[in-house]
């Protein structure tokens, strides 16, 4: 997720709830925890992860990583996705932390391209799908976790309106739908991105402008991330609400309507939000071990833990995305208020690779005058 993503967590945080920004005792004496807070120092008990805004973890879970292996996690959170890894390449060679989180398979070429990590094989990779190893080959990157970008509707209004919701990226061009829809900008945000890369894999090459001067046409609002767009733009959030907001389509994850739930008090037995199936992206988030990482065994040990079967049991309902492993069990709640897209638009690594810049550009000349 990120901008991220949900991935679908920053839902979670628009909604109110903090992130963890870091778990466990400090060292043992004051020099160690100095060290420690930077990540500095070959004795170090401490590893830092680099993450996007999005990053959730249960305490309980980082505590028992610290249990088992002894190092305590400290995340440094640096933005969006795109800012995150901005900021590894222009410290390259002397990262911020050991470990970086969050880089998604619409930006993975870019950080490969930058020579950002050192390879390792992590402990339960064998466990993981195959159809999210894209580094099978090289292991530069571990993946952690899959969610589907797509279009999010606000039930109350589609229903007051008597109008159906739209389900597909057809519909979302049609008169009916005219200025009800908020995107983000897919030069600076994640989903905005995905969304975009969507639209490439449903139309293709030949036809994915032609479908950008549609909706354009037909009022598309484009914000620059995806916490503006979900909590301040759209009227089926909570923070949408609060706002006033009145666009009741918004590009978010097919995960997201399980927060509007968690985070509702009372819960309702139904999610106020839905998905249309039919306008979404597959993405795949990956963490890797950056070069020149001060705690390099740490870094191998929290990459081992991001696969383990306890954290990715854990991310459901932190993050709010998919386990990577089959073996994952997937909690109620995110399963009877989440939506399985079977189908989701993809555009193959290589492609996006070659294209993304040029995809990025086209699209602004576009919709950003």
């Amino acid at each position: 997720m990120s901008t991220k993503k949900i991935t679908a967590v920053v839902a979670a945080a628009a909604l109110g709830v903090g992130a963890l920004a870091a778990c466990g005792g400090e060292s043992k004496d004051a020099k160690d925890s100095k060290d420690a807070a930077t990540g500095s120092g070959s004795g170090s008990k401490t590893v830092t992860l680099v993450s996007h805004e999005s990053f959730a973890a249960s305490e309980d879970v980082l505590k028992q990583f610290t249990k088992e292996t002894g190092y305590t996690v400290t995340v440094l959170k640096s933005g969006d996705a795109g800012e995150a890894l901005n900021k590894e390449i222009l410290t390259k060679g002397s990262p911020q932390g050991d470990v970086l989180f969050g880089v998604d398979n619409t930006l993975l070429s870019r950080a490969l391209d930058h020579g950002l990590f050192t390879p390792y094989e992590a402990k339960g990779l064998a466990q993981v799908r195959e159809e999210v190893r894209l580094d099978d080959q090289q292991h530069r990157v571990t993946p952690v976790d899959t969610g589907d970008i797509c279009v999010n509707y606000d039930k109350k209004y589609f229903a007051d309106k008597k109008l159906a919701p739209p389900q597909t990226f057809d519909d979302l061009a049609k008169p009916a739908y005219k200025n009800l829809l908020v995107v983000e900008n897919a030069a600076t945000s994640s989903p905005g991105l995905g969304f975009l890369l969507g639209t490439i894999g449903t139309y293709g090459e030949d036809g994915w402008q032609d479908y950008w001067k549609k909706l354009d046409a037909n009022g598309v609002k484009v914000v620059d991330g995806w916490e503006q767009a979900y909590n301040e733009e759209f009227s089926g959030s909570a923070g949408g609400k609060k706002a006033g907001a009145e666009r009741p389509l918004v590009v978010s994850y097919a995960s997201s309507p399980p927060v509007e739930v968690l985070y509702s008090e009372p819960q309702p037995d139904e999610a106020p939000t839905g998905v249309a199936t039919g306008t979404c992206f597959r993405q795949i988030e990956f963490a890797g071990l950056l070069k020149g990482a001060k705690n390099e065994a740490g870094g191998k040990a929290l990459l081992d833990f991001l696969v383990s079967k306890t954290f990715q049991e854990d991310m459901p309902l932190n993050m709010f995305v998919n386990p990577v492993r089959d073996d994952a069990k997937l909690p109620e709640l995110f399963t009877e208020h989440g939506e399985v897209v079977d189908k989701p638009a993809t555009v193959p690594a290589d492609d996006i690779a070659k294209n993304r810049e040029q995809w990025i550009q086209s699209w602004s000349s576009l919709v950003l005058k």
